[in-house]
């Protein structure tokens, strides 16, 4: 099948490269609604696989400025969302080498972490008590470590497959890996959260039952 007959056939399955296949001609409209529809969603797995949510921001707006720089050589060989997570993992991991070759500052720990509020959340409940507040933070915090503790690899793999619902296939592609290889990582990384995360959450498992009075 011919390259503009491929474009045609995935643009029909997917609004994204729609959305992208204007912005490649020019259209500023389009470009806003992309990043409205993906600004959130770079962002928090940003944050989730560097740490700091003030990079997660400038990450997220680089992946940004990179998709518009080359959209006139955009062609669409695979989802859209596949297209710009690929970019995200790069910039991210640029981002995460970079950090080992400076000297290391403690990383700041917030409750927008993993499993905390997502940019679009609008933040915490009035509601809510303190205490339930601190309970978040720490499990954040806890989670946050969890994370740090994996490697680069285990990490990207478990935020796409954890927070973008990224099977496989789509995860192989965006870290350049085979199906195979990205199950191997999800296996191993689970196990090490498993471990990390032992009497604060559950990972892929209902809660053992309570043990009965007897």
């Amino acid at each position: 099948m011919a390259t503009g007959q491929t474009s045609a056939v995935m643009a029909l399955r997917d609004p994204d490269i729609r959305l992208m296949l204007r912005v490649r001609d020019d259209d500023p409209a389009a470009f806003a609604e992309l990043v409205d529809r993906f600004q959130h969603r770079l962002v928090a797995v940003m944050h989730h696989l560097v740490g700091s949510p003030e990079e997660a921001e400038d990450l997220a707006q680089e992946v940004f400025l990179r998709v518009y720089r080359t959209r006139k050589k955009y062609t669409p060989r695979a989802k859209f969302s596949t297209w710009v997570f690929t970019i995200a993992n790069n910039l991210a991991l640029n981002a995460l080498r970079d950090r080992k070759r400076r000297p290391a500052l403690p990383l700041e720990v917030r409750d927008s972490g993993p499993l905390g509020t997502r940019p679009a959340d609008g933040g915490e409940s009035r509601d809510e008590p303190p205490a339930h507040h601190l309970q978040q933070q720490e499990l954040a915090a806890v989670i946050r470590r969890a994370l740090d503790g994996l490697n680069e690899r285990q990490r990207v793999a478990i935020v796409l497959n954890k927070f973008e619902d990224m099977n496989y296939a789509d995860i192989a592609d965006v870290m350049g890996l085979s199906a195979k290889a990205v199950k191997s990582l999800l296996s191993r990384a689970r196990g090490k959260l498993r471990e990390a995360l032992q009497g604060y959450v559950y990972m892929d498992a209902e809660p053992p039952p309570a043990a009965e009075d007897g």
